[in-house]
């Protein structure tokens, strides 16, 4: 690196110096390289904001050696330091809890002239309450009050509750006065955080005087105030003065299933389940639906006490209560079985998980693994891993690691080798780093998907960034933002809300919440300004992810730049996001302009960039397959090897512009940089096969040179959906019994493809028949071949048929996707029953699958032909509220 830097012919500047160190917050070893190599150049010196810049990369990184050291070279160089300095030195020391050596800098600072400004003091106050010092916070405070300095309300509140845990009561009340002169919040608010500070301090007796004080003043006392009062209490173990405030707020109709759950939680958090029962029962009484995560916990320490029974009964109480569970609830009742040693019941629950349409989590599945470790069920622990792997979950080494170390302390040699190997299948889904290549709406074009198309890691839920992510936490957040539009009311409920906010958890509720974008974009800046907290990289490119797939591009590019200005390292990943999402909608020219952006930004694109890219450059949407041609040259000469998805795409995209000799040249490029040259070959007869270039594909499989039993395999299902797109039937089945006569059963992609042919035909009771063949062959169909059911029955007229089909799928599990709502919709509506469309419009929204704006503008089209004005004008409601939903920027 060194020789490089050497031979760079242009002179370095201290801009430019700090600008790449700048770029090296992640890599501080390399940046203290860079910053000692360039300061031996003949006639450079480091200026005070290279200086700057290398104490923040060091403050980063907690080497307070480094900073130490910075500091002197910088007194022998004779380097003045600035007001920045002095601000960078007392954050560092504060983060670090040397608040000791903080103290000493700022009269340092105050010594050599500078008056500390406002950022010093918030920060000099911020360190000294995390520190527990709320006494010398205080003399801060004062001082600068009296210098008509002010700080916002995030300090305030972590002033507040610092000082709470003192016996200065008026201090802490001065405090929540100046909050409403300076912050110009309410009283109402104010006195709220007052109410929540003495409570998390546990100065419960301070907080009821407080309300008997705010009783005093007429000031309304709302459920906020009780809410606050009764968890503080159930925190001090004060149940009985819990159950009063209670009482009062049931008087006043102000009790709810949540105010009840802060009590079953206080119970049994003393481990007093019968106590928490009874309250159960009261929920119950009262008219109120206890929450989900209320019976859960109930469960979970019925299931530590060995009350085996109770906690099932609780669950099918639950179920026949008409209370959906969740996969935290499902996979606590399968660890109650474990608790049992009832591993067959334990599969039947955690398989009820797809009947219920619940998508298991990577936690889910990391408690199964678990729970069977501790049971020594080996081979179920390769069952389950090798369901995983097939389900496409990605499975991390953490996890293949507790196996492992589970099995060596058993012996089990042989075992360990078979969770090696799938550990080596899994790795290939994690060469390239998750930044949503994948378009979600994107979808095949055709009803037949080949067999030879890569399985690609789908993953809508990956596994948390940190397994310590509390996923009850994640949906208790994720409710919610859903369960009201008024964000005031739901921003009263985070406040009130106990979860540790951290980078994370935020995540975790991004990805789960895209499509309420709105409510979750405020979320994430709202958790952005509270006190000790910062957002991560990949929480900022998950808020990028969730603004762009609302179209909300304005609030995605804002979200850009405060990235930037909050010093978050930018890599290629965050720009491929936004790549994508402009190019998913057909804005090609804007995602292009993106990709020169970046690029002249200083960064190298990578494969995952040019993926992107070169992707939403071949869909049909905003297409211009001279720029993906360039784009996808680049790639190879840079030396990237394009994935079998990638390639499929583009080659797909060249045939269908009947550019065969680009086409030609990409095979012959890219057998020259290892990618397997049968499969390139399988995927270009593929690509001519589905556009109906049957003779064309032949011409090729006939012209192979290399190992044509191998490229006949590969090609087999293509050609058959060839054979049947040009009528030819009997030369279909010819080919499908050649290649059972060698070993090779049809698979889903040839069944799907005969059952297209035999609807077109008007030959309902061949379908029946294939179908039939299919489940005799045990050859699962997929949301591909059910999805050709319902538009076959549709098209010959059988609704009800195709409802039949739909809730057959649904109960098989396999989950309907955007493409099956899409094409059942337009069907409907075509056969005059866009009522019954219209309650697919609504069922998609119900399992966040966001309608698309032609999904709407069919159903608008159908109502309106059939009569129905009215019905149509409620779909033009549900339309702006559910890109309400979706956008911030209006």
């Amino acid at each position: 690196m060194e020789d490089k830097l050497e031979k760079l012919s242009f002179r370095f500047e201290p801009e430019i110096v700090e600008k790449v160190l700048k770029r090296c917050f992640k890599v501080p070893h390399l940046a203290l390289r860079f910053f000692n190599w360039v300061k031996d150049k003949d006639g450079f010196s480091h200026k005070v904001g290279v200086y700057n810049t290398m104490l923040s990369i060091a403050g980063e990184a907690r080497d307070l050696d480094m900073v130490d050291e910075l500091v002197k070279e910088m007194e022998r160089n004779n380097c003045d330091k600035d007001i920045r300095t002095w601000t960078i030195l007392i954050s560092v020391y504060g983060k670090a809890k040397k608040i000791g050596k903080g103290l000493l800098v700022f009269e340092k600072m105050r010594k050599s002239g500078f008056e500390p400004d406002a950022a010093a003091y918030n920060i000099m106050i911020r360190s000294l309450c995390i520190a527990g010092r709320g006494d010398l916070a205080i003399e801060f405070y004062k001082e600068m009050i009296g210098k008509d300095i002010t700080f916002g309300l995030r300090t305030y509140k972590m002033l507040l509750d610092c000082v709470a845990k003192s016996e200065k009561v008026d201090v802490v009340q001065s405090i929540a006065d100046d909050m409403v002169r300076i912050c110009e919040i309410s009283e109402h608010d104010a006195f709220g955080y007052l109410l929540k500070s003495f409570c998390i301090s546990g100065k419960i007796r301070e907080a009821l005087e407080l309300i008997r004080e705010l009783k005093n003043k007429e000031v309304g006392l709302d459920a906020k105030y009780f809410e606050i009062l009764v968890k503080g209490l159930c925190r001090a173990n004060r149940m009985v003065d819990a159950l009063e405030i209670v009482d009062i707020m049931k008087k006043r109709k102000l009790d709810d299933s949540n105010v009840y759950g802060i009590i079953i939680s206080g119970y049994l958090r003393q481990n007093d389940v019968s106590k928490a029962l009874e309250q159960l029962e009261v929920i119950k009484n009262a008219g109120h639906s206890p929450r989900v995560s209320t019976y859960t916990e109930i469960m979970q320490h019925l299931f530590k006490m060995k009350e085996f029974q109770k906690g099932c009964n609780l669950f099918n109480e639950m179920i026949e209560n008409g209370i959906e569970p969740d996969s935290v609830a499902i996979t606590a009742v399968v660890a109650g079985h474990f608790g049992q040693n009832q591993v067959a019941e334990a599969w039947k629950v955690f398989s009820s998980m797809e009947e219920k349409g619940i998508k298991p989590t990577w936690k889910s599945y990391s408690i199964f693994v678990k729970e069977l470790c501790r049971s020594a069920k080996y081979d179920e622990i390769l069952k389950l891993l090798n369901q995983m792997h097939a389900s496409k979950i990605a499975i991390r080494d953490d996890m293949f690691s507790w196996v492992i170390s589970c099995m060596e302390k058993n012996g089990e040699k042989e075992k360990i080798e078979h969770i090696k190997e799938i550990q080596k299948k899994c790795k290939s889904y994690h060469q390239e780093l998750d930044v949503s290549c994948k378009t979600e709406s994107r979808q095949e074009e055709e009803l037949v998907d080949e067999y030879n198309r890569p399985q690609v890691l789908q993953q809508s839920d990956p596994p948390p960034a940190s397994s310590a992510v509390n996923i009850m936490d994640v949906q208790e957040i994720c409710r919610m933002l859903s369960s009201s539009r008024d964000w005031e009311r739901t921003r009263e409920s985070l406040e009130k809300s106990t979860v540790e906010f951290r980078p994370e958890l935020v995540v975790e509720v991004l990805r789960n919440g895209k499509i309420q974008g709105n409510a979750v974009l405020r979320f994430f800046s709202w958790v952005g300004k509270r006190d000790g907290y910062k957002h991560s990289a990949e929480a900022y490119n998950m808020s990028i992810k969730v603004a762009g797939c609302g179209k909300d591009f304005k609030q995605m590019r804002n979200l850009f730049y405060e990235m930037r200005r909050q010093g978050c390292l930018i890599t290629q990943d965050t720009w491929a996001i936004m790549i994508m999402q402009y190019g998913r909608t057909g804005l090609t020219h804007i995602a292009i302009k993106t990709f020169k952006e970046m690029k002249d930004m200083g960064l190298i694109p990578n494969s995952s960039t040019f993926k992107c890219l070169i992707t939403v450059l071949c869909q049909n949407k905003g297409r211009n397959v001279e720029e993906a041609t360039r784009k996808f040259r680049e790639m190879i000469r840079l030396g990237y090897v394009p994935d079998r998805e990638l390639v499929q795409d583009y080659l797909g995209c060249l045939c269908e512009v009947a550019n065969t000799k680009e086409a030609k040249q990409c095979l012959a490029s890219l057998g020259k940089i290892g990618f397997p040259v049968p499969v390139a070959y399988s995927i270009y007869i593929r690509a001519l096969s589905r556009i109906g270039k049957l003779e064309e594909a032949l011409t090729e499989l006939a012209s192979f040179k290399g190992d044509r039993s191998l490229l006949e395999q590969y090609t087999y299902g293509s050609i058959v959906h060839g054979l049947l797109l040009k009528g030819q039937l009997q030369e279909a089945l010819d080919k499908v019994n050649s290649m059972k006569e060698i070993g090779i059963k049809p698979g889903v992609h040839v069944y799907t493809s005969l059952i297209v042919h035999f609807f077109k035909e008007k030959q309902p009771e061949k379908v029946l028949e294939t179908f039939q063949k299919m489940e005799e062959e045990s050859c699962e169909p997929s949301v591909v071949t059910y999805t050709a059911m319902i538009c076959g029955y549709m098209s010959l007229g059988k609704a009800e048929e195709a409802w039949k089909a739909f809730r057959n799928m649904k109960e098989k599990g396999a989950s309907p996707d955007f493409k099956t709502y899409s094409k059942f919709i337009n069907c409907l509506c075509q056969a005059g029953k866009s009522e019954d469309a219209l309650n697919l419009l609504s069922e998609m929204l119900d399992k966040g699958i966001a309608p698309s704006t032609v999904n709407f503008r069919t159903v608008i089209y159908g109502l309106n032909r059939e009569g129905k004005q009215d019905l149509a004008r409620s779909v033009l409601h549900k339309k702006s509220a559910l890109i309400a939903q979706r956008k911030v920027s209006t």
